[in-house]
């Protein structure tokens, strides 16, 4: 019988595509925080609750492009904060190598939720 705990692991890695302007993404191994389905519902609100504030915030004005690429930086870096524990990056994994990397790789933020996601969703199917 295989061996099974159903207390998960606190923390799980995968390797994410790290887009690169004018190049194949990049691999690059992350190490996310485990959370159970009521904690990740709980997250997933709160980002929710944050883009909504946002939303009111810019609703009614005709925001500029630096205003929006702002506040694209400041979620990003706040959903990267909020899942991963380590990466294998060079740079000491902190908010200001976290907004380096949302600064100067578009859609990086995207990529690491997704591949986060993704990792549940195989575990849902059995991997």
């Amino acid at each position: 019988m295989p061996k099974f705990s159903i207390a998960p692991k606190p923390t799980f890695t995968v390797d994410v595509a790290i887009p690169q302007v004018g190049g194949k993404p990049a691999m690059v191994p992350f190490t996310f925080h485990y959370r159970d389905r009521t904690a990740l519902a709980e997250l997933f609100d709160t980002w929710k609750a944050k883009a909504e504030v946002l939303n009111d915030r810019l609703n009614g004005t005709e925001p500029t492009i630096s205003e929006i690429t702002a506040a694209e930086v400041e979620q990003g870096v706040d959903q990267i904060r909020d899942l991963v524990v380590s990466w294998g990056f060079g740079d000491k994994l902190n908010d200001e190598s976290i907004t380096a990397l949302v600064k100067s790789c578009v859609g990086v933020s995207d990529a690491v939720v997704k591949a986060y996601s993704d990792a549940f969703g195989k575990a849902r199917l059995g991997n």
